[in-house]
This record gives structure tokens, sequence and C-alpha cells, in this order.
């Protein structure tokens, strides 16, 4: 084989010269193939293919696989010109991982960095009604028939194949492979789940070398085998597919296999990708191992760029020529040729034949698809980017528990949460997630701490002894983990309720929820989704322990991600309410959500006076809910002014209006928003109109806070603004959380709430 590859590679022709940077790369692999086949004779002894494990016609599938996938390449440099292409990120030098797409099935779930065409080609031939070819071409083309994305993006995807869509994937979707992997072996072992795959499904997770060195891809391969290290079953094929370059930043050599040989808990394995026919059986081997032992697998493979990194990618600029030469004569696509000509499955002229009947099919598709109509209204644009059925999510959210299942895990009528006096929140949430858990039997609960110990605020207690290991469990301590094990167990027909111990933890794998799982509807135009409902302590007010990694205030980076939902209470009644519809959303509409819990009022029990108990509250009958969107009122009567607020903005402006109430006698409003993204304009607006005087109280940053969406809201009401309006913004200081006392100086307080509603008050009427 060796001899067939290296004769083959260069064909006895030097390749194509190019004399400077202008020159067409494409052109000139397209001249050194053409070149390259008509230097082959036929064999006079064809190769025996039977030792490797292929038969020829497999071969044959194989190689025309990746001829598709080089041609559309070709296609799309050459019509990126004429602006009917919009992406020229390709495969070429990467099509050996064809291979992966005929020894995996169209079930085992597939995550693809982009390039995998050689990949999408061959798995297509598992589902004969597919067309490749002409939905890789909508693809490029951003058309609206693009089935993948409906014209959204360029991406690999495919509801029937497993394709989860990825976009320009740097390792980000390394978590959620090792989620999906984990989700096949919990969902075999609970009869409450319905595995959308067979049982002895693997996953698929492609990438390069350059982004393996990523923290994100790190902390995956750390959380395979850790899990696996403990006796898990993992069943993932991680696949390196090493081209030796990132852009431009050569990887070291023997840096990947130095890196992952030894990897405690994950099997490493080599393959040629250059080489079809040596390449077959060593990806069988991985291939099998992970199917039969369930256990994570490194494949290492083999591969090389071609047409350098995209089509705006001048590789001179960083590359010798004599480099993109030697690289060029390694081309994949010259030894699969010499291999079918070799074992007598192709003549050369066969082979022409087939190369220039694949470019004109790739050509005709992509003319077609350019035809074809695209996105042209926002409103198309983002369809599929927030999906809601608020009647069936109403109906859903008022679907009480099994009442006798209920009775079992509260153990009896008179220990109902419903029949027990009024607690403070975390009591309430916690007994929120008990009816939730018995409500939805495939929900589980998991993230660091919130089993034997029940969270670091008990928010969780008794909920791992309750519903068993199997629904509630300890992950590691990896925010990026934890969110992708979320996204995984979702794709699996899990319903996870991760949490988050502080909100300043969230930062440390914020693309997992704004890059990953946010985004999963809107790339798969609601083909995939991925329902969760993400708990997170945060906010401020602990007195100042803990400084700024457990004050968090920077409610911004949740709010600016499309599509999810962020929900805050400032009750435990609330909460509890809350959480059935944010659970119904995702159970209905397959969304993802944030439950941002403020950790101060956790424990309050207390409104105006310590043993007051009027921050305590009654558990919600079940069925009762608290619909998207809908903000809270206190004072309902009240006419002079009115505080909008959230959070621990609720008693604190409760308090400030009772002190300026029996000081002036004025009366003020406050109104809850409780839901912060997405903010309910129209109620905010229709209560706005009916007051002059508006003091907004937000416990986020000044530069970046609710409150600016409250103002935006307010200011774009024609009505509201026609009336003699004073509104006054309170904020957080633009600051961290310092320690200690000193906290208190950067987030707002009763005593400047006071002096902000007196002077608003106080300021006289413009006629």
């Amino acid at each position: 084989m060796s001899s067939m590859k290296s004769g083959g590679a260069a064909g006895g022709h030097a390749p194509v010269r190019p004399g400077a940077r202008q020159l067409n790369r494409a052109e000139i692999i397209d001249a050194n193939f053409i070149r390259h086949v008509e230097s082959l004779s036929p064999p006079e002894r064809p190769l025996d293919l039977t030792p490797y494990g292929l038969g020829a016609d497999t071969l044959r599938d194989l190689f025309e696989s990746q001829l598709m996938s080089r041609h559309l390449d070709l296609m799309a440099r050459k019509l990126r010109l004429e602006n009917k292409v919009f992406y020229t990120i390709g495969s070429s030098g990467h099509e050996g991982n064809v291979l992966l797409g005929r020894l995996t099935r169209n079930t085992d779930p597939a995550f693809l960095h982009y390039r995998s065409g050689a990949f999408m080609m061959e798995r297509s031939r598992q589902l004969p009604a597919i067309d490749p070819i002409m939905d890789t071409a909508l693809s490029f083309a951003a058309s609206k028939a693009d089935p993948a994305s409906g014209g959204r993006h360029k991406v690999w995807g495919s509801k029937p194949l497993w394709v989860l869509p990825q976009t320009s994937t740097i390792a980000s979707h390394l978590p959620k492979a090792v989620g999906t992997a984990l989700g096949i072996e919990l969902g075999k072992r609970s009869a409450a789940v319905q595995l959308p795959v067979p049982e002895d499904a693997i996953v698929i997770c492609n990438f390069g070398d350059a982004s393996s060195n990523h923290s994100t891809a790190q902390g995956a391969f750390n959380a395979a085998g850790w899990a696996s290290y403990q006796g898990l079953d993992v069943p993932v094929l991680f696949v390196c597919e090493d081209n030796h370059l990132g852009i431009s930043v050569k990887t070291p050599p023997g840096w990947v296999e130095n890196n992952f040989r030894h990897r405690p808990g994950i099997r490493y394995f080599q393959a040629d990708g250059l080489d079809l026919v040596r390449g077959y059986a060593q990806v069988k081997a991985a291939v099998d191992y992970c199917r039969s032992e369930r256990k994570p697998v490194f494949l290492h493979l083999d591969v090389v760029r071609l047409m350098g990194h995209a089509g705006t990618d001048f590789e001179v600029d960083y590359r010798d020529v004599r480099e993109l030469e030697a690289t060029e004569a390694r081309d994949p696509l010259l030894t699969s040729a010499s291999q079918v000509v070799a074992a007598g499955v192709m003549q050369p002229s066969e082979v022409l034949d087939l190369y220039e009947n694949m470019r004109h099919r790739c050509m005709q598709a992509a003319r077609q698809a350019d035809t074809l109509p695209r996105l042209h209204s926002v409103a198309e644009i983002t369809r599929p980017l927030a999906p809601y059925s608020p009647e069936k999510v109403a109906a859903e959210a008022a679907r009480a528990p099994e009442a006798q299942q209920r009775l079992k895990v509260f153990g009896a009528e008179k220990n109902l949460p419903e029949n027990q006096p009024p607690r403070h929140m975390a009591i309430q949430i916690n007994r929120g997630l008990k009816d939730l858990m018995v409500k939805y039997p495939n929900s589980i609960v998991f993230g660091e701490d919130v089993a034997q110990k029940g969270g670091v605020y008990t928010v969780t207690k008794g909920l791992y002894r309750t519903f068993s290991p199997k629904r509630v469990f300890n992950t590691l301590l990896d925010e990026q983990t934890i969110l992708g094990l979320a996204q995984g167990y979702s794709y699996m027909g899990m319903l996870p309720i991760p949490e988050i111990q502080y909100l300043a933890y969230f930062h440390n794998a914020c693309d997992q929820i704004r890059g990953e799982a946010a985004s999963l509807q809107f790339f798969s135009n609601n083909q995939f989704a991925n329902p969760m409902m993400v708990r997170i302590a945060g906010l401020g007010y602990q007195k100042g322990f803990g400084g700024h990694f457990h004050n968090d205030n920077s409610i911004t980076a949740l709010r600016d991600i499309p599509g999810l939902v962020v929900a805050c209470p400032a009750r435990g009644d609330d909460a509890v309410r809350m959480m059935r519809t944010l659970m119904a959303l995702a159970y209905v509409d397959g969304r993802v959500s944030v439950f941002l819990e403020p950790i101060a009022l956790y424990m309050r029990k207390d409104l105006y006076a310590e043993g007051d108990g009027l921050w305590n509250s009654n558990y919600p009958l079940p069925g009762e809910f608290i619909p998207l969107g809908e903000p809270g009122f206190y004072h309902p009567d009240a006419t002079d002014a009115l505080i909008i607020t959230y959070g621990n903005g609720v008693p604190m402006s409760l308090q400030a209006a009772r002190s300026v109430h029996d000081s002036t006698g004025k009366s003020v409003r406050v109104m809850d928003l409780r839901w912060l993204q997405p903010l309910n304009k129209t109620a905010i607006t229709k209560m706005a109109r009916q007051f002059s005087r508006i003091l907004i109280v937000d416990e986020g940053r000044a530069s970046a806070s609710v409150g600016e969406g409250v103002v935006s809201a307010i200011m774009d009401d024609k009505q509201a603004c026609a009336l003699n309006l004073r509104i006054e913004r309170l904020t957080g200081a633009d600051s961290f959380t310092p320690l200690g006392d000193a906290a208190a100086l950067v987030l707002p307080s009763v005593e400047v709430i006071v002096q902000k509603l007196r002077a608003l008050l106080e300021t006289a009427d413009l006629s």
C-alpha cells in the first residue's frame, strides 16, 4: 500500500506550480487530481481488498462520497465570487471522515465541526431519500428551503440523520456530546425516559487538532475520563481530525498523540484519514470498541488541510509554496483514485467521468438553490428563536402532579406543602422542586453539591434521598460540564434542572447557553431543542459575605442571550408558581430558561420589622402558576408614584414606600417585574401611563441593567411620554462587589430609595 500511496500521490507529474499569491489553490488542486488520474493505468493484478475488511462496492461508495464533498468545496469557491454562495470553510483534505459516515449509524448522534462534508455525504446513504448535495447547496445559498437551518446558517445538520446543527464551533460542542453519551446510559436505566435512539447508540464528536487545546475541549475530555474512571458508561467517540494547523499556527509534531495517548479513562486509537483502505479497519476498531465497551474513545485521524482555512485565507502569507505543494501532494483523493483503480473497482476514464459528473451535479444544485427564496424579514429569521405556545404552556403549567404520587413523596396529607404554615423562599423552592419531580418523572436535578449535601443553601436538601441518585446527583466542579450535560440529557428525552452555584460561576461557562443551548432551536429551524431550567443562585445583599463571586449582579450577561427566558422571584410563593411555568415552557416548547434565585432572599422571613414574618409565604396550591411575563403588584390603589423593580429590590422598595407614606402621606405602588427577559413591555407601559412619577430600582450595574430596558419601553410608548412624566433610575455602581461592609456602597439601599422617592415626589410639574 505504501508504494501505491507515494506513487499515486504524485502520479508521475509535478503539481501545478504557483508563481504568485493570486493563483487559485482550488484550481491547482482540481487540476492536480485530473492530471493524476490521467496518469493511472489499470493494474495487471487487482489489489485484494479482503485483508482490509472492505469490499469493492464499499470502496466505490466511499470514494464517490469524497468526490461529492470535494466538488461542493470547489463549487463554493467559484460561486462565492458570483455572490451565490455565502460560506467557504471547506472539507478538502478531511475527506477521510467519510469512514466515520460509513461505520457509524444514522441513529448515532453526531456533533460535527465544519470540515465534515464527506461524513455527511456518506451518512446520507443510510437514508436514500436524502439528497446531500442539494441539501448542502441550499445551505450554502442561505435558502429558506435549507432542511438544516432554514437559511439561517451554513450548518451540517439533519434531523433524520441525527446530526445536531453546529455553527463555527471551536470545541464548544464537546461538553454536550459527553452529556449525550451519559444521557444514553442514564436513559437506559429509567423507565420514565423514552430514549430517542437505540440503547447501543454511540455519540460522534469531531474537531481539529487546534481545538483540542481549548479549555472547553479539555473540560469535556476530563469529564468523560472522570466518569469512565468511576465505572460509568460514556460511549462517546472523540475524533480529532489532525491537519497540523490552527488557521496559521502549526501544531507541534507529536503533541496530540502525547497529550491523549495516556489519558485516564479514555482509550486512544490512531487512523490514517488519507488512505481509505488502510484507514477503514483502523476506524472500525475504534467505533466497535466504543459501541461494545461503552467507553470514551479518542480517535486520532491524520488528515491535511487543502485550500486554506476558508476562501479568504491566503496561505502563502504564512506557508512556504513548497510546503503547500507537499501538502497538496498528500491530497487523500489522489490516494483514493489510485486505490479504486488498483483494486479494479473503476477504470481511470470512469474515475474522470465520475469526477466531472459530480462537478456538474454540485454546480447544477447550487444554481438551482440560488433561484429559491431566502429569508427576507425579521419575523422569518426569528420565528424558531423563541417558540411560545401560550395556551398549551398555560394548560401544562396548570396540570397538577399525580395526587397519589405526591402523597407518597410528601408522606401524608398533613405533610403536603400547601397544608404547612408560611415559610421562606428556600423551603418553598425545595418543595416546588419535589412537586416538579413528581410531575415530570423524566426530570433530573444535578450540579455541584446538590445531592447528599443538599446544595450550599440546602435548597435541594432531601431530593437525593427521595428520588435516588439516578435523578439527583453531583457533578464535577466545572460549569461547562454541568451545562453541557444538561444539553445532552435533554436530547435523550430528559428534562434537566441543572444548578449553577453562583451567578459569577455562570460566566465561566456562558457560551454553553449563549452559543449552544439557546441557539439550537434557531439554527435547526426548531427541529431540535434542548429544554431545561437552569437554576442559578445570585445577586447581592449578603452583607458583604464572599465578595464579588458570591454577590454578582451582572444580569446583562443573561438578558443578552437571544431566546433565553430569565426569571427572578422575590418571594417563595412566586418562585414555585414561576418554576411551574418554566418547566411547562421546557416541556411544551423546548425552551431554555434561567431561574435566578436571589441568595439574600432565600432565608428572609421578615419585611418591615424583625419577627413580623411578612416575607414568608404560603405554598401555592397545585395548578397555580404565573404566566410568562406577568408582573406582580403591591399597594395596587397607590397613585402618587410607581416603583418598578425585581428581586431584592422588591422588599427594599416596599420598606421605602412605607417610610415615605408615613412621613409624607404619599402612596407608592410597587411593580415586581418577575420576568427579566423577555420584558413585558405591554405591562410596563400600561402601568407607566397611570403615573407621572416613576422610580426604577435595579440592583444591576448602571451601564448595563434591566432598568435600561424598562426606560426604553416607557420612552418608546407615546401615550406614556405624552404625560408630564418624571423617571429616575437607581442602580448598582459600575463596580465589582467588594468584601465586607463596603458592599453596601455599590448597591441600592432602602435609605437611597427613600431619598430618590422624596425628591421625585417633590419635583414640580411642568405644565
